[in-house]
């Protein structure tokens, strides 16, 4: 046989062993997807927690009282409420917060010359966060790094847009709750998030790095999509990539419990922070700490975005954790809700009907088919 066609054929069957593998691996990943709880869809996840707030709505005879849990936010925050309202309302713990502004206007020049003089008037650059005003879970959430970015984004965007300053380093969820009354309330959980990252031994294509890393092949479709100019490229030997910088679970951030976190000095910064915002009472921060020991003192804090009453203790998603010590904090969890609820509602507290919370709903899912991925 020819020289050209042996390597031919060697070629050809060195092909057909990578696609072989590639399916293999992906058949992998979507069976590790299902075995895996944390990554299981809604539909699969939430029954056995729907079911008890079911349950707490018959015994504090209400389907909706949790959304008296806030009344400073709408619905509680269940759903479709204002972020830059809720981050107005921390106005008072300016310190603790980027500098944020909303971008609302239907123009887009105007818009764009908005985002230009805010960013000039507070001395911003390069990367800077745009987000949806109204979102769920990182929708529409994206870290921009130039003004064709900007522009681009913007021409996308039906919608109000925050433009926030980004803040460099470790993010974490801090979940709190207080009850109506007391002197003070409670960091119920803490969650580190940290951005997934592959390290390139000089051989392989980003790719087949992510298929054959036993996390990275659960949300190898996610990964890939978002890498896809570059998961050909073979990463240098110990190259680092990071896959995505988003710190949202169902956008490929790992979660861990940062349960070992949680001091009195950072407990004291929480309880500043919320108490100025009158009328909220349980909901998870996100903030930004240049370090793990920051958060711990309580000390260089940024909060990116506060949730109301539909925020989880996001810590139940490290794997050290069963599904049922997941259901036993979130049970917890919606108990407490009720509770706040009920207490508020007694002083006069309205909690949102139910058709109410349908429309909202409805109305956040009509709108967020707009945002960009």
């Amino acid at each position: 046989m020819p020289l050209a066609m042996e390597l031919a054929s060697s070629q050809s069957r060195q092909s057909l062993g990578s696609a072989l593998n590639r399916v293999h691996r992906k058949l992998v990943g979507r069976w590790r997807r299902l075995s895996r709880w944390e990554f299981w869809p809604p539909y699969l996840f939430y029954p056995p927690v729907v079911a008890y707030i079911v349950y707490l709505g018959i015994k504090f005879r209400s389907w909706t009282l949790f959304t008296a849990a806030n009344p400073a936010i709408p619905a509680g925050g269940f759903v479709g409420e204002s972020k830059h309202q809720i981050l107005a309302h921390l106005r008072n713990a300016d310190s603790w917060l980027p500098r944020f502004t909303i971008l609302d206007s239907a123009d887009l020049a105007q818009r764009v010359a908005q985002a230009e003089e805010f960013m000039r008037t507070h001395g911003l650059q390069f990367p800077i966060v745009l987000k949806p005003d109204a979102g769920q879970r990182g929708s529409g959430v994206s870290i921009v790094r130039s003004s064709p970015q900007l522009r681009e984004y913007l021409t996308q965007a039906s919608f109000p847009v925050i433009l926030q300053e980004y803040v460099p380093g470790e993010e974490y969820g801090v979940f709190y709750f207080r009850y109506p009354g007391a002197a003070r309330g409670r960091v119920f959980s803490v969650t580190e998030k940290r951005m997934p990252v592959l390290t390139g031994d000089g051989k392989h294509t980003l790719e087949e790095l992510v298929l054959a890393d036993d996390r990275g092949v659960c949300m190898a479709d996610l990964y890939l999509r978002k890498n896809s100019e570059r998961a050909q490229h073979v990463p240098a030997a110990g190259e680092r990539v990071q896959l995505v910088e988003i710190g949202t679970h169902c956008r490929g951030a790992i979660f861990l419990d940062g349960g070992d976190t949680i001091t009195p000095a950072l407990e004291e910064a929480i309880e500043q922070i919320v108490r100025c915002f009158d009328g909220f009472f349980f909901g998870r921060l996100d903030v930004r700490v240049p370090s793990r020991q920051c958060l711990m003192a309580g000390r260089n804090m940024k909060v990116v975005e506060l949730n109301g009453v539909t925020s989880e203790a996001t810590h139940i998603y490290d794997p050290k954790f069963g599904l049922l010590d997941a259901y036993r904090v979130l049970f917890e969890q919606w108990r407490i809700a009720f509770e706040i609820g009920n207490m508020n509602r007694a002083r006069g507290a309205r909690p949102t009907p139910v058709a109410e919370l349908i429309r909202a709903t409805l109305e956040y899912r009509r709108v967020s088919k707009g945002y960009p991925e």
